[in-house]
């Protein structure tokens, strides 16, 4: 890189840092910049390649404290006194004071040292993108694949998926490969069985297998809550009423329904619910009043007698209101 280069660049900016950056935020940066810019992430992308190239320069000549400091000093002097219309040419001919290579070549021996990794990368990043430039299309060796990946699909029972478990599935060869399945999973996540995917150069890549739930008759998954409908009566909907609820556990759990509670209310029971290795969810109990269907002789005295005895309340009070367009 010639001088006058270090003058008009500013590896400060292009790092994102601070010209009072330390040694070990100077490498965060370039660690940060280098995998988003790599050519191997951006084929054919030639802006990427060029910020690659700039990022790589750039870290080359700041890590090194004897480069960081000649090239805080060529800015200095470069901002100061060979700004263009200045004195001296931009071109780096002689000009009043000299070219930018008069003043600095001889310094730097003709120019600012190069990064001694291969193709400009620094050498202790060099293996992080599987080698630096070299031949090939777009000027950079890939380093050696892993093999590709396979996939598959299986069904297991809701009990499966509360519970965890484990399904052997059978290739075409005859051979099986047992996968756990961890307590938790939802319908539709996805298993990786690493190691147990194609064959490659760098290894084999990984078995990618995607679980369907079935679901169940009564408990319904929502997220890591559990949802449930559980009828009660009109009496213990009214008055009130402590029942047993069935849990994902095969035990009750009690729930207390307050009185007046309506149909379609939802009661919550913490910690009842499903259970991951990152949380456990609630069981969430939605309550249905029954309405009886064949009352006997006193039934129905009695509901004649709580109807008289409840004449001026009407639930429809509001209902022309709200209709209102």
């Amino acid at each position: 890189m010639a001088s006058q280069d270090w003058v008009e660049k500013d590896f400060y900016a292009i790092l994102g840092i601070a010209k009072d950056a330390s040694d070990a935020d100077i490498k965060k940066a370039y660690r940060k910049l280098a995998r988003q810019h790599h050519p191997d992430t951006n084929s054919g992308n030639a802006a990427a390649e060029k910020k690659f190239k700039d990022i790589s320069e750039a870290y080359s000549v700041l890590s090194n404290p004897e480069d960081r400091q000649q090239y805080d000093a060529i800015r200095a002097m470069g901002g100061a006194r060979f700004a263009p219309g200045a004195g001296a040419g931009r071109g780096g001919g002689a000009g009043a004071n000299g070219g930018f290579e008069d003043l600095f070549g001889g310094l730097f021996g003709g120019g600012a040292r190069q990064p001694s990794g291969a193709g400009g990368i620094p050498p202790e990043f060099a293996d992080l993108f599987g080698g630096g430039f070299g031949g090939g299309q777009t000027g950079f060796q890939r380093a050696p694949q892993k093999g590709s990946d396979r996939t598959a699909t299986t069904s297991i029972s809701f009990a499966g998926s509360i519970k965890g478990t484990t399904v052997s599935l059978r290739e075409s060869n005859g051979h099986v490969i047992d996968v756990k399945i961890p307590a938790g999973i939802k319908d539709g996540q996805k298993v990786r069985q690493r190691g147990k995917g194609n064959v490659g150069p760098a290894g084999n890549g990984d078995l990618i297998i995607t679980v369907n739930v079935k679901p169940h008759e009564f408990f319904q998954r929502d997220g890591d809550n559990i949802r449930i409908h559980v009828p009660v009566t009109f009496a213990e909907a009214a008055l009130g009423a402590t029942i047993e609820v069935p849990t994902l556990d095969g035990d009750t759990v009690k729930v207390r329904v307050p009185a007046g509670t309506p149909s379609g209310r939802t009661l919550r029971v913490k910690g009842r619910g499903v259970k991951t290795s990152k949380a456990t969810g609630d069981l969430l109990v939605t309550i249905d009043v029954a309405v009886p269907q064949n009352l006997n002789k006193e039934a129905e005295e009695a509901v004649k007698a709580f109807a008289a005895a409840t004449t001026d309340a009407n639930p429809r009070h509001d209902l022309a209101a709200k209709a209102r367009l």
